[in-house]
């Protein structure tokens, strides 16, 4: 079993997939493809990886709103990450996380950590969300 990190469930849910982390906020308009699930932000320290289906770990969004209208098409296209993990609670994600749920019945769990755990998420390691909040992270083999 993994290392367990306690984090405070925005929305709660159950996933679990290969974490993809960066210290820097994204923006889903323009940075993000909501077709592809591509981050496309050529400046940003993740670009080029796909994130549909990952646990994608920033510490906020970066922008307006427009993250919320991407990441619900994303959603809709079955390209949005399998959850987010952020080091503050973000109203964006949140937002999309929540009509998601009310029109797709798909929601993304979003796990607010504190800032010194959210420190020790790494690409590559699996994780496992729990509704609770918790993160049960595996090292990569």
């Amino acid at each position: 079993m993994g290392r367990v990190i306690q984090g405070t469930p925005i929305v709660p849910g159950t996933a679990s997939g290969a974490a993809l982390v960066s210290d820097e906020p994204l923006s889903f308009w323009g940075g993000y493809d909501q077709t592809t699930g591509e981050i496309i932000d050529r400046r940003h320290p993740l670009s080029g990886q796909i994130a549909a289906g990952q646990v994608l770990a920033v510490p906020c969004a970066r922008g307006s709103s427009t993250t919320t209208s991407v990441l619900l098409e994303a959603v809709r296209a079955g390209k949005a990450p399998a959850a987010l993990v952020t080091d503050s609670v973000d109203r964006f994600f949140a937002l999309a996380s929540i009509v998601a749920e009310e029109m797709y019945g798909k929601p993304i769990p979003l796990i607010a950590l504190p800032s010194e755990d959210f420190a020790q998420l790494q690409s590559g390691q699996w994780i496992q969300v729990e509704p609770d909040g918790r993160l049960i992270v595996t090292e990569p083999v």
